[in-house]
Formats: C-alpha cells, sequence, structure tokens
C-alpha cells in the first residue's frame, strides 16, 4: 500500500507534470494568461471600435478606465470566496462567467453596450488573486515567492501577447471570407471561447491543495483550516499592513497598467516615432514579464533566507524606490535613446516590485491567504483607475489649452500645438507619479512582523506534517 500523502512542492520544477503542485502551476499560468488577453484583447482593435461604433475621445477613456474599475470588486470578493470554496471552483466559474462579456463585446452595436461590457470584462482581472492563492497553497514557503511571481508574470504576459495574436485571429478569419470590419468582432468571440474552455480544464485537471480539494477534506474529518482557523474578514481588514501593500500594488502593478496603457502615445508624442515603432516598444515592455516579475519573487525569497521576513520587505522596499527613480528620470529625458534605457529600467523594477509584493502577501495572515491577496490584488486596479483619471485630467485640459491658443492656425500646427501639450502633460503626470511611488517605497519599511511569523517562515513544515498526519491515519484506517 502506497501511503506517501501528497505536501506543498520545495522546488519549481517546470517539466515534473506528474507532481500536482506542477500541473496546477502551469494551468494556472496560462488560466490566467488567457484572462489577461481576453481582458486587453479589444486595445489592438480601438481604432477600429472607435470608427464602428462612433466612440468620443471622452468614451474611449471612460473605456479605458472601466475596464479597470470592474476589477477592483472583483478582486475583493474573490480572495473571500477563494477562503471560503477553494480556488478550484473559483477560478472555473469566473472563466466560464467571464466568457460571457467578452463574446458580447464582439456583438455589440452602440457605444453603451460596449462600456458595458468592459466594465463587465475587467471582472477577469479577478483571475490574479486566484492565481496568487492557488500557488500559495501549492508551494512551500522556500520558493513560495519565486512561484507566485513566475506563474503571476507568465499571466500577465497575456496583456501583451494580445497586440500580435488578436491581429493574428482577425486575419485568420479574414482569410475564410469575414470582412476586415467584422474581423474584431470574431477575434473577441473566438478569446471569449477559449477561456470557456479553460475554466472546464481547470475544473476537471486541478485541485485546491496537495492534499486534496477542501470540500473532500473536509467530508473527510480534516479541517482544511486546522493549519489556520477561521479569521473574519474585518479582522483581516483591520491589519495595517495589508493596506500598506495594497498601496504598494497599487504603486507597482497599477502604474505598469496605466504607463503600458499611455505609453504609446507619449512615445509618439515626445520622441516623434512611428505608432508601429512605438507598439514595438511597449510590447517588449509587457513581454519583460517573462523574467522580470520572477527575479522579484526570487530575490524576495533569497533575502528571505538572509533576514527572515523582515529581509523580504526590505527588498520590496528597496526595488520600489528604484522604480519610483526609473519612472522620475524617464519623464525629464528628451533623448530617445536614454529614454528607452531608463523605460527598460523602469519595466525591470516595476515587475520585479509586483514579484517581491507576493513573496511578502503568503506570511502576512496564514488564516486568510484569499482575503489578503484580494485586497492587495484590489490596489492594483486602484493604483491604475487613480493614475489614468490624473493623466486623463492633465492631457485633457493641455490639449483644450491647446486648441485655444492656436485657433485659426493650419490643422498641421494645430495636431502639432495638441501633441506637445500632451507630451508636456504626460510627462509632468509620470513625474509626479515617480514621486508618490518612492515614498511609498519608504512607506513600506513600516510592515513589521512578529518573532512568532518569523519563525513559522522557517519550519511551516511542522503545520504540514499535521496535516499529512491526519490525512495518513484516515487513509490507513479506510
Amino acid at each position: 500500500m502506497n501511503n506517501t500523502i501528497p505536501t506543498k512542492s520545495t522546488t519549481l520544477n517546470l517539466l515534473n507534470l506528474r507532481n500536482v503542485s506542477i500541473r496546477t502551476f502551469w494551468i494556472t499560468a496560462i488560466s490566467f494568461f488567457m484572462c489577461f488577453f481576453a481582458w486587453f484583447g479589444i486595445v489592438p482593435f480601438m481604432p477600429d471600435v472607435v470608427r464602428d461604433l462612433g466612440l468620443t475621445p471622452d468614451q474611449k477613456w471612460n473605456s479605458i478606465i472601466l475596464a479597470v474599475t470592474g476589477t477592483v470588486f472583483a478582486r475583493l470578493l474573490i480572495g473571500k470566496l477563494c477562503d471560503k470554496y477553494g480556488p478550484r471552483l473559483c477560478y472555473t466559474w469566473l472563466l466560464i462567467l467571464g466568457a460571457i462579456p467578452v463574446i458580447l463585446c464582439g456583438l455589440v452595436q452602440t457605444p453603451t453596450q460596449f462600456l458595458i461590457c468592459r466594465l463587465f470584462i475587467g471582472f477577469i482581472g479577478a483571475s490574479f488573486v486566484i492565481t496568487q492563492v492557488h500557488t500559495s497553497l501549492m508551494f512551500a514557503p522556500n520558493i513560495v515567492g519565486t512561484a507566485n511571481a513566475t506563474s503571476a508574470g507568465w499571466g500577465n504576459l497575456g496583456g501583451g501577447a494580445n497586440r500580435l495574436g488578436m491581429p493574428l485571429i482577425a486575419s485568420a478569419v479574414v482569410a475564410f471570407g469575414v470582412a476586415d470590419t467584422e474581423a474584431w468582432r470574431y477575434a473577441m468571440v473566438i478569446a471569449g471561447i477559449v477561456c470557456f474552455l479553460m475554466g472546464l480544464v481547470y475544473f476537471f485537471f486541478t485541485q485546491d491543495t496537495p492534499e486534496g480539494n477542501f470540500k473532500d477534506l473536509k467530508e473527510s474529518g480534516i479541517a482544511i483550516d486546522k493549519k489556520k482557523d477561521k479569521v473574519g474578514f474585518l479582522a483581516v481588514l483591520n491589519d495595517y499592513r495589508i493596506w500598506i501593500l495594497f498601496l504598494v500594488y497599487a504603486a507597482s502593478f497599477g502604474i505598469e497598467l496605466t504607463v503600458y496603457g499611455t505609453m504609446d502615445d507619449y512615445l509618439q508624442n515626445t520622441f516623434q516615432l512611428e505608432r508601429i515603432t512605438a507598439g514595438n516598444i511597449v510590447l517588449s515592455f509587457a513581454l519583460m514579464n517573462i523574467f522580470a516579475r520572477t527575479l522579484g519573487g526570487f530575490f524576495g525569497d533569497k533575502f528571505g533566507k538572509l533576514k527572515g521576513l523582515r529581509g523580504r520587505v526590505l527588498f520590496l522596499s528597496f526595488i520600489l524606490t528604484v522604480q519610483g527613480i526609473m519612472l522620475v528620470t524617464f519623464s525629464l529625458t528628451t533623448s530617445i535613446v536614454i529614454g528607452f534605457i531608463f523605460l527598460i529600467l523602469f519595466s525591470l523594477s516595476v515587475q520585479m516590485a509586483e514579484g517581491a509584493t507576493f513573496s511578502v502577501v503568503p506570511f502576512i495572515n496564514k488564516k486568510a491567504i484569499g482575503s489578503v491577496s484580494g485586497i492587495v490584488g484590489a490596489g492594483g486596479n486602484v493604483g491604475a483607475f487613480l493614475a489614468a483619471f490624473l493623466l486623463k485630467s492633465k492631457s485633457a485640459l493641455a490639449e483644450k489649452t491647446a486648441i485655444l491658443e492656436n485657433k485659426g492656425m493650419s490643422e498641421e500646427l494645430l495636431q502639432a500645438a495638441q501633441s506637445s501639450a500632451s507630451s508636456l502633460a504626460v510627462s509632468e503626470g509620470y513625474m509626479l507619479i515617480g514621486f508618490i511611488v518612492v515614498i511609498i517605497g519608504f512607506l513600506a519599511l513600516a510592515i513589521k512582523f512578529s518573532p512568532a511569523d518569523e519563525k513559522q517562515d522557517i519550519p511551516s513544515e511542522d503545520m504540514d506534517n499535521e496535516l499529512m498526519e491526519g490525512l495518513q491515519t484516515i487513509k490507513l484506517n479506510s
């Protein structure tokens, strides 16, 4: 009789697909990729959408803001649901239900319908929280930071890969006889169908923990919360450290989203780049998620081994401060070569800061990992909303002023004045945001851990052994 009970993986051996932790890692990363692919799938087609639906500039900006607003509420809710029902069921239903607005986005006929779809499509951004919760449940403390950062980073690639993938899908359907003007609609429908199918894969090929699903463990007489007693949501909200991490993630992932969404126009207006060139630079920025976020989690784990939980916080504070400095410096550059260098450095540091954040999150409250992940994850979208609103306000005001001051000039001179005004406004916005990020970087140092928390970071295998012994007893008696 084989009495071996699966436990959390202590390594990230990506080729060991027989290991339930590794298998779950791959499925959750791919699911997250598809969610981000569909979430931002409409971005490459916005010129077509504006033309087909007659969107005004305000409606276009509002669609961007709505897409990140819906995610805030979804992330706050999904973390608590993960603690109660487990990440497997939560991800399954998120993928299946989230596919509906993605498909409907390809069928809209009015600006209002489009805005509503963008709002509800944003809900699939909650996939990030489930990804982090599921990875935290599958991997041991010594590797959890690296695993969390890698799964999230590879999932984030979906937000960049759609710049290539969605036009390719559109080209493919055109080859089958679909009109060019309708191709973006078919691409969104296909992306939604793939999300739906991933929901089925998630249900049948993953489980909540290495030991089994929440429901099965509870029915077997093993309280899944034996190593983590129930904690009320209000008790989680009262932990100041969670709100500091909320701000940290707003200053990292939130700013990445905003910079990613505004950088195309900024590069064109500031350095007079062609749209294709600017788009390729931004795409390379997104593709750095392949390794940059992983580096943040990796160094978080390394500093954790050297200095304990305090070491994780120290690295997080450092890399977030570097991120702010890089953004401030980039905002001041007038040379495309120097600007590109600092943009890459900003990209590297912001994604490392995201990985470092979730090398700290699993240790804040092991009794409510889902709730903590949900709150911190929501911070990213709050940051994106506020930063986008700031840049929109500054840019819109500057452009209106430029139009008034150059009234009567030729169309070419008027457009040049608008571009210059927008560039200066966004540059000032980036600088202000960079300084705020630096302040939050120093604020992160206020995160403290008790001596008991520090001890749990090292020998937490004892708690896993307790659960394993209980499972072993049931297996022997059955």
